[in-house]
């Protein structure tokens, strides 16, 4: 179900209930672009369901939806009507509008154009685990994601998140683990990984299904190259790319990858089961691995 995750801390004082955190997402339901309207957001059913509940609790979980609607207006398209504009006063009144007006022309070409553009629609899962106080969102853009945070932070009063942040770096433990060769406990070191220079020329090395367990690997870190990614598997049941960033890229439950070729499209409360399952016990080995959590500032409404 997630394949990709940025992933925050609830604080505290944050109160977790299912009832509140339903009808807070229900007073901001998504609705498609009027015709002037460049972009849309709001929740919608996780099931995608017509009418279905806004927030769905699975074994403990819970698991909600952001959408969101965009229309597309290439900038030539709008240069184009831009410029005909401009013909078009020039050959009426003799005079070449300046840039202010120019400005004022693509503003009102933009409103001329959007009704005529195609959308396109986006989705992002959120998922939540009071128990923990964790929430992640399955994206790998963080500016989609902080776009997520915010809406939910001003739809729930007093909820207030932060992202993890841990003792060590991700990139500060990428290099030990790359250096020494040796993953963290129940952790395995995969057959991808990147690595920066942090000279001027910022130098990239990337190893694509290649083994890293190589005299080369700690040459290029020693040299002063960092890990910006690295592949790894956690007690053999779930791989994932970890980031600089403390994001996880390219998530997938091993054990079940076998299967799911093999199952119907109706399997929402299972997949949600096996992947937050999964999911929840994997994060905390993780957390200790990069030293456990520093203490941070929070984002809330």
């Amino acid at each position: 179900m997630f394949k990709n995750l940025i992933v925050y801390r609830i604080a505290p004082s944050s109160q977790l209930e299912l009832q509140r955190l339903q009808a807070a997402l229900a007073a901001a339901p998504f609705a498609p672009c009027g015709a002037t309207q460049e972009q849309s957001g709001g929740w919608c059913p996780p099931r995608a369901q017509e009418h279905g509940a806004l927030v769905e609790s699975i074994a403990g979980h819970w698991i909600a939806c952001w959408q969101t609607e965009t229309r597309m207006l290439p900038a030539a398209v709008v240069a184009q009507r831009v410029d005909e504009k401009v013909q078009r006063i020039t050959q009426e009144s003799g005079r070449t509008p300046g840039r202010k007006e120019r400005r004022d022309l693509k503003d009102e070409a933009r409103l001329d154009l959007l009704p005529l553009a195609f959308t396109q629609r986006r989705s992002i899962m959120v998922w939540i685990a009071p128990r923990q106080r964790l929430l992640a969102l399955d994206t790998s853009n963080q500016t989609r994601a902080d776009a997520v945070v915010t809406a939910l932070v001003k739809s729930v009063d007093g909820l207030a998140l932060a992202l993890l942040d841990t003792r060590q770096s991700p990139q500060a433990a990428m290099s030990t683990w790359l250096l020494e060769q040796q993953a963290p406990a129940g952790f395995s070191i995969d057959n991808e990984c990147e690595l920066k220079s942090t000279a001027a020329d910022k130098a990239v090395v990337r190893y694509a299904r290649h083994p890293l367990d190589i005299a080369e690997v700690p040459e290029h870190i020693r040299a002063g190259k960092l890990p910006t990614r690295l592949a790894m598997t956690w007690q053999g049941r779930v791989s994932f790319v970890l980031t600089e960033g403390l994001q996880l890229r390219r998530v997938a439950l091993l054990e079940t990858e076998q299967q799911e070729s093999q199952r119907s499209d109706d399997n929402f409360d299972a997949d949600a089961m096996l992947s937050t399952g999964e999911l929840s016990q994997m994060l905390p080995d993780l957390l200790a691995a990069l030293g456990g959590e520093q203490v941070g500032g929070q984002t809330g409404a």
